[in-house]
């Protein structure tokens, strides 16, 4: 069976789903396509055309190497197509974003045919995506004296290829579709459960929100076919949660415009929107395509005369509001005066102001980030061949510099890793900077997507400017059904062909790892001046300072070694008090939301940077907090340590390290090795004074200051996510947090789960010691309620082992993972035993395994929203409370909540994860697990 009859058969499959033929990056099958269109009586002929110029994927893919060289065929005679015209095929590889189309384009430009140079130049002047290879024949052309190179280098230098694209439109009319009141996870957008289908982007466009939403969308659309349709999160935030990539996709394939007729399903330019804006990390998502994201403040809370939250008899802020956005409504954005206005603008609703910089007006106009970034270092290299000025056309980096005024960690490390800045800099919060990036790390369920993104930019290997990058497989670790199968070791080849560490070894080298992402990457961040960029909003390190992206940002951090954003501002968090002997110091971080929430009024950590001064615990457990800023909607966190502290983070680091190299994880170039390296040189700065752990400068400002008082601590908190609240927009957020006592010992448990990024050994170890203290205590131990756990990564289980933990976990255990025999079906039912699953994200990604639906689940994990880690069932709706894990193993085997007494009882002589606030003196005190 030919690959074109195969095709066929899909197509056909695909049809009956009510989908259209699946874009093509195989190089073997276009090579048939080419075969069939030459031969001019070929009965699939007219087919294979419209699949060759409409339904090639360009960028690196082997079809695009496929279709390029046929396209240079045609242009010098080589080849005859009468529906593809040399000028035809000319506009045609100006659509291919770069790689084998670079190359055809300069092989035409510097070639003899000086017609076709010169046609081949002018579409060369369009082009961004060029490489090393191509920038350097380029420049060896012009030192050669080739006038046409030199006229590119020429239109490079200018900027044309974004001088001459059309302006931003003055006026943008849009519709609104309110999505969902309250805040709007990413999972509405783009289902976890769906991840799967990710990079068939028209497939996966079905399971945005629901097929009723999706006719709603298009019937406004036909309505109103002169606007756009603006997604709206009435009374909360759009996009909480992630980045997600897909979740853009789905939303600019929906709503946005068409990139290319000759590219499928890729949309650019969404309108988002939401009552209290849009997530930080998932609105850089929105940037990367060129969208619109929409503070819209058309609800305000209600406020008294010394300007705080009124609040109702339930103790919430009163909302009032100041204008509808109900479905249907019509508004304009003036991308000009940078507001939003009724529908004949004759009303002013609300400033614009930061969704209409001079940086994201390019991004738009040049239908997104990655045009602009490509393009700067375009017109710089161009520009430093030819020994002239850069035409200044891009908006200059803003730079702000307050003088007399110290540096907040945040500050000095952007502006120790800050490019393109002139010697002696000092930039403060709110500048535009344009910085190194040290760590990156792509997960499953978002790196075939970044695969096509790195495919799209015709990147090929990664950048040298990268210290260390990591491919994962912890998202899709629970099941390794045929989906799972089909796509990760697909996944794994790329990264490991372009330069990353990869979990699983495409050549079966070494034991498949399923370790969570983040710990992996907190593992590898040996520095605490590195930047670090995940794919993943919980990309949250202990070590530097580490942000969630989307898939195309870590492409382009990957491809690149850099990334741009503004220096976002900082909450100084401190602590004082004591923590009492029974509580963990996972009470702590949600004590901190709670405190917060009282002391200012609102959360001040949104979309800002929280510098947490926690310096006397190990990265491990520091983690617990810096990963649980993602579900305060903070744009980062920063960890200040003390020097005795980070120096026993990063011996622990150079370990597991080493560990990864022993199993043979290394590449060619010796990267991990390099990690070890750059750790040693840390420790050996740190241990001579030379240059002490990152603190803040004395005199560094912040947006707001939180002291959370330990003492106020005084039982195990949960955070709620308050399923039947009234009001909707309080449901599903971590601002309910409360006290084990508000469950009076009654609250059935139907699952408890141990597990994700969120714990780490001691958690593993606290579970096991429980169950000792039982048995002796009892006898037995037996389970009301199943208990799921998932070690977060393969060297805990192995330590476990070793001291002997594990030992009692597996005697409890009605089921063990098994490598060589993994799961192949989701698991539908639980009974009441201990489950020991795999290392990864389990539970809590909620895209494999799931709790029944309708449970109430009590869990460590991070997420609390609605579907995710448990579905609704016709008569009760499904919710995942977070708490500690002592609390959750002991609900698990209650089959309800504790009562205080029955949870200081359970806890008695247990390790738990403690806390010591660092003295104002750098401490030297350690940690309980130090």
């Amino acid at each position: 069976m030919s690959l074109y009859t195969e095709y066929l058969d899909e197509i056909s499959t695909r049809k009956a789903q009510g989908l259209h033929p699946k874009p093509i990056d195989d190089g073997a099958l276009v090579g048939e396509l080419i075969e069939q269109i030459r031969y001019t009586g070929n009965a699939h002929r007219a087919d294979s055309l419209e699949y060759f110029i409409y339904n090639t994927l360009p960028g690196t893919t082997s079809a695009a190497g496929v279709k390029a060289k046929f396209l240079k065929e045609i242009i010098l005679g080589e080849a005859v197509v009468a529906e593809i015209t040399p000028e035809f095929a000319f506009e045609l590889l100006s659509h291919m974003k770069g790689g084998p189309s670079v190359e055809v384009l300069l092989d035409l430009a510097l070639g003899e045919d000086v017609a076709i140079a010169e046609q081949a130049a002018e579409v060369l002047k369009t082009q961004v995506f060029l490489y090393d290879a191509d920038t350097g024949r380029l420049e060896a052309a012009y030192k050669a004296g080739n006038k046409i190179a030199q006229g590119i280098l020429e239109s490079y230098a200018k900027a044309e290829f974004f001088t001459k694209l059309p302006d931003v439109e003055e006026e943008v009319k849009v519709v609104t579709y309110i999505a969902a009141e309250g805040d709007i996870s990413t999972d509405l957008l783009s289902p976890g459960n769906q991840a799967h289908s990710r990079s068939d982007r028209e497939l996966h466009g079905k399971c945005m929100i629901s097929e009723a939403a999706q006719q709603e969308i298009e019937a406004l659309k036909a309505q109103h076919p002169d606007k756009r349709v603006m997604l709206i999160a009435e009374k909360g935030t759009m996009g909480v949660g992630s980045s997600r990539m897909s979740g853009v996709n789905n939303v600019a394939l929906w709503t946005g415009k068409k990139a290319s007729p000759y590219v499928p399903f890729v949309n650019f330019a969404p309108v988002v929107a939401g009552t209290n804006g849009i997530s930080p990390i998932f609105l850089t998502t929105v940037d990367v395509t060129g969208g619109i994201g929409v503070n819209l403040k058309n609800w305000v809370r209600k406020t008294d005369a010394d300007g705080m939250p009124v609040l109702d008899d339930a103790g919430n802020p009163i909302l009032e509001q100041k204008y509808s956005v109900e479905t249907g409504t019509v508004l304009t954005i003036n991308t000009k005066k940078k507001k939003l206005y009724n529908a004949d603008g004759t009303e002013e609703l609300v400033d614009l102001a930061g969704s209409f910089t001079p940086q994201k007006l390019e991004f738009m106009k040049a239908g997104g980030s990655y045009a602009i970034v490509f393009g700067k270092r375009l017109q710089t290299f161009a520009a430093e061949t030819l020994g002239v000025e850069p035409t200044p056309v891009f908006a200059p980096s803003r730079i702000v510099t307050k003088e007399g005024q110290g540096l907040t960690a945040v500050e000095k490390i952007f502006n120790r890793n800050a490019v393109g800045v002139p010697a002696g800099t000092v930039m403060h919060a709110g500048s535009d900077a344009r910085v190194t990036v040290n760590i990156v790390g792509s997960q499953d369920t978002t790196g075939l997507m970044t695969s096509q993104e790195l495919e799209a930019m015709a990147a090929t290997v990664i950048s040298p400017k990268v210290d260390g990058a990591y491919q994962s497989g912890c998202h899709t670790a629970s099941v390794w059904d045929l989906k799972a199968q089909a796509n990760t070791p697909r996944l794994m080849k790329f990264m490991s062909d372009f330069g990353l560490i990869t979990g699983r070894d495409p050549k079966g080298e070494y034991h498949a790892m399923t370790d969570v992402i983040h710990k992996v990457l907190n593992d590898i961040t040996v520095s605490d001046w590195d930047i670090i960029i995940g794919g993943d909003s919980h990309t949250r390190m202990s070590k530097g300072v580490a942000f969630g992206a989307d898939s195309g940002t870590v492409a382009l951090a990957l491809a690149t070694g850099e990334a741009s954003m503004p220096i976002p501002e900082s909450v100084k968090v401190t602590f004082k008090g004591k923590m009492a002997d029974y509580m963990d110091f996972r009470d702590v971080v949600h004590a901190t939301q709670q405190q917060m929430l009282k002391q200012c009024g609102d959360n001040v950590f949104q979309g800002r940077v929280i510098e947490v001064h926690i310096g006397t615990l190990l990265a491990d457990q520091a983690f617990t907090f810096t990963d649980w800023t993602a579900e305060m909607k903070a744009k980062a966190s920063i960890c200040i340590s003390n020097d005795e502290t980070l120096i026993g983070s990063l011996e622990l680091a150079k370990h597991r390290i080493g560990i990864m190299i022993e199993k043979g994880m290394d590449n060619e170039v010796g990267m991990l090795q390099g990690l070890i390296d750059k750790a040693d040189t840390r420790i050996a700065e740190i241990r001579s004074g030379v240059k002490p752990a990152l603190t803040p400068d004395e005199d560094a400002k912040y947006f707001a200051e939180v002291v959370v008082d330990l003492d106020q601590i005084v039982e195990p908190m949960i955070a709620d996510p308050d399923v039947n609240n009234a009001d909707v927009s309080k449901r599903y957020t971590h601002d309910t947090i409360r006290p084990v006592s508000f469950y009076g010992a009654e609250k059935k448990v139907d699952l408890g789960f141990v597990g994700s990024c969120m714990v780490h050994k001691g958690d593993m170890k606290i579970v096991a010691q429980m169950l000792k203290n039982l048995e002796k205590e009892t006898g037995k131990v037996e389970f009301k309620a199943p208990l799921v756990v998932a070690a977060p990564t393969y060297n805990i289980i192995d330590e476990l082992k070793e001291e002997g933990d594990w030992e009692i976990l597996q005697k409890y255990s009605g089921f063990e993972f098994d490598d060589f025999m993994p799961k192949t079906e989701a698991r539908t039912e639980y009974e009441n035993i201990l489950y020991l699953e795999r290392p990864g994200c389990n539970l809590c990604m909620g895209n494999q395994e799931k709790a029944a639906k309708g449970d109430t689940v009590l869990a460590t994990s991070t997420r609390l929203f609605q579907g995710r880690v448990v579905a609704d069932s016709a008569e009760k709706k499904g919710e995942s409370l977070l708490a500690s894990t002592p609390v959750v193993v002991l609900s698990a085997i209650l089959g309800r909540t504790p009562s205080m007494e029955e949870y200081k009882h359970a806890v008695e002589g247990i390790d738990l994860t403690k806390f010591a606030p660092p003295l104002t003196v750098p401490a030297t005190s350690r940690s309980v697990h130090f």
